[in-house]
């Protein structure tokens, strides 16, 4: 089916929650579609995230005509326990350091 990335299989550093939330980091105004393509998911997985995202307070977004842009709360703590008092922020500036040096595929 045209479209739909190549699955991945077997396990990754990454949750798809934060190459979402990086994606949007990266450009705000990107559109679903494109984050899909460049997370290797789905456009329906990549909604579900963003619901989950906005639900929870991470991630909120303001419609522009036929667009969204897409806010990001960097002050927000991460969910899990062992990064107790860790930010959104110093997430996002360890990928987007990553993402700098990269080149594009």
């Amino acid at each position: 089916m045209d479209g739909v990335p190549e699955p991945h299989t077997g396990w990754t550093f990454l949750t798809n929650h934060a190459r979402v939330l990086a994606a949007i980091a990266d450009d705000p105004s990107t559109r679903i579609r494109d984050i899909a393509a460049h997370c290797r998911l789905t456009e329906r997985a990549v909604q579900k995230i963003i619901a989950d995202l906005e639900r929870d307070g991470y991630l909120s977004h303001t419609r522009e005509g036929r667009t969204n842009s897409y806010r990001i709360d960097p002050s927000r703590i991460l969910r899990h326990p062992a990064e107790a008092g860790l930010t959104v922020a110093s997430l996002l500036s360890l990928l987007v350091q990553d993402e700098a040096g990269r080149e594009p595929r």
